[in-house]
């Protein structure tokens, strides 16, 4: 295997024996032989103007590029069945693949191009492919299609299999980060349309006295057909890392079945899901091969899945709960692991409703600086650097965050300045978008553009949504974004200079040096 699209792959190699998430050489190699299909599928359909085909085809394009997110899927069967669908539709195209997919070497994203630099460029076009797939499915399954959007995809797909040149790559990939704001735009109005707009809200941490089940990932839809399943039933639903925001949702406010927040973020489940006691739905990726202790308590739904763990299907959309909530009934209570109040809800109509009082702060100089500190946490220990970073930052600076990232400090004290909460969390990683919103309207109010604002970028990043996230920003013109815990291992050194010339990216070192550099003071 040669696995090196998330952030903690092995430094300067990429996961060679079996990948530091867990999955096995045949599993990274059949994920391998999948995108090598999606790839010849997208070349083979080029031109194709039949839009039932294409509806088919797409749906199996993204959901087969987001099964191959990091912690997603760790079932070999799954992406084997996926193969077979990639088979069947080149059957209906009357094609033949032009590689062997089978067991060939030649299946590897390593070898996609002999140059160095044009083989980086490709491997950041795929993993943003792989994150924008991610964010469209979310949209998706809430009703959301734009063809525009998969017809990129599969334009891009096609591309990484010809003889490109540097500068066709990263327009390219500029194309994605393009592509990329219009999918989570597309997903910011759907979850509106769907739950309403976020408001801002108090969720506890700590446990109740009844049964509960877990629900993990990020998956809305997943969430809103367990609560309705399991209204009455005396067992109670709590969130989990990334489900987390899910409370400041008008919809989901009318369940009281939906006591709270369970734990931190989805590195430490292996150890928070044992707590729990009850069963888990894992519902897209943030998924562990789990602890023998409470497999048996651990089911897969949607594009999530792991060997040997009951998965939840679908039919026609909808999702049956029985089994799990049956389960839920014979086990005993959560156990706590900490009561608090974490207050979340920070979407864009929220926050831009306090922009007058946020723009006063700014003008009277009780706020100096906002700094977006959005993205991923992972599982190092040097990612403590986060919590430093944000217990330092001076008591007149705001952080703007989304994403997972934001345990590493959305329960230190932090305070106010003037009522407005120094942590402002706008949601998931697929709110993401919010932060721009923000962005974009605090530089109209000060008639400047993003990098005219007191606005600093010390981003995390662990997967491939994070990917699209960065080609979004850099899409949008944002400037010196601060970029860790290290750099991407599959970015060449001439692509990182192109990257550091061009945009000014920095890797993060130590809290005190990189608040210098972002001028923080």
């Amino acid at each position: 295997m040669k696995c090196m699209q998330c952030e903690e792959t092995l430094a300067c190699t990429g996961c060679i024996k079996v990948g530091v998430c867990g999955k096995t050489a045949e599993l990274s190699d059949g994920m391998d032989r999948l995108i090598a299909t999606l790839i010849e599928l997208s070349a083979a359909t080029s031109g194709c103007e039949n839009k039932a085909f294409l509806k088919e085809l797409d749906e199996h394009i993204v959901s087969s590029l987001f099964m191959t997110l990091s912690n997603t899927n760790f079932d070999i069967q799954r992406i084997r069945d996926a193969i077979r669908t990639s088979d069947d539709f080149m059957s209906r195209v009357g094609r033949q693949y032009s590689i062997y997919t089978g067991d060939s070497p030649d299946c590897s994203v390593d070898t996609y191009d002999g140059n160095e630099d044009l083989r980086s460029l490709k491997q950041l076009l795929l993993f943003g492919l792989k994150g924008l797939a991610a964010y469209y499915h979310h949209a998706y399954v809430l009703g959301a299609k734009d063809p525009s959007v998969t017809g990129f995809i599969r334009k891009a797909l096609a591309s990484i299999r010809k003889d490109l040149g540097a500068e066709e790559l990263i327009a390219l990939n500029m194309e994605c980060g393009e592509v990329g704001a219009r999918a989570m735009a597309l997903l910011d109005e759907y979850n509106v349309r769907c739950y309403g707009k976020p408001e801002i809200t108090q969720v506890r941490t700590g446990v109740g006295s009844r049964p509960g089940i877990l629900i993990t990932g990020h998956d809305l839809r997943d969430l809103e057909q367990l609560l309705e399943q399991t209204k009455g039933t005396g067992v109670d639903v709590y969130t989990h890392g990334e489900m987390l925001p899910a409370h400041a949702y008008p919809k989901f406010k009318e369940y009281d079945n939906l006591v709270g927040n369970y734990g931190n973020a989805w590195h430490l489940q292996k150890d928070e899901f044992e707590k729990f006691n009850g069963p888990i739905v894992a519902t897209t990726n943030c998924v562990l091969i789990p602890k023998e202790s409470y497999r048996d308590r651990l089911f897969t739904t949607g594009t999530a899945g792991v060997a040997g763990v009951r998965n939840i299907p679908a039919a026609d959309g909808k999702k049956d709960f029985s089994e799990v909530i049956a389960l839920a009934k014979r086990c005993a209570p959560p156990t706590r692991i900490d009561d608090r109040m974490l207050t979340i809800g920070f979407a864009h109509d929220q926050t831009l409703a306090l922009a007058g009082k946020i723009i006063d702060a700014v003008k009277v100089g009780a706020i100096k600086r906002f700094v977006v500190m959005a993205g991923c946490d992972g599982r190092e220990k040097g990612r403590d650097y986060y919590t430093r970073f944000a217990e330092e930052l001076p008591k007149d600076a705001v952080i703007l965050t989304a994403g997972c990232a934001k345990y590493r400090y959305n329960k230190l004290d932090l305070g106010d300045i003037g009522g407005i909460p120094r942590v402002i969390d706008a949601g998931q990683c697929n709110d993401c978008y919010s932060l721009v919103v923000i962005a974009n309207a605090l530089a109209d109010a000060f008639g400047t553009d993003i990098n005219g604002l007191p606005l600093s970028f010390n981003i995390s990043w662990y997967e491939q949504k994070a990917v699209l996230v960065l080609l979004v920003l850099l899409k949008l013109g944002v400037k010196n974004i601060m970029l860790g815990p290290r750099l991407p291992v599959f970015i060449s050194p001439g692509v990182l200079k192109v990257l550091v010339d061009t945009f000014g990216i920095k890797a993060n070192s130590e809290p005190e040096a990189d608040r210098k550099i972002l001028r923080i003071e």
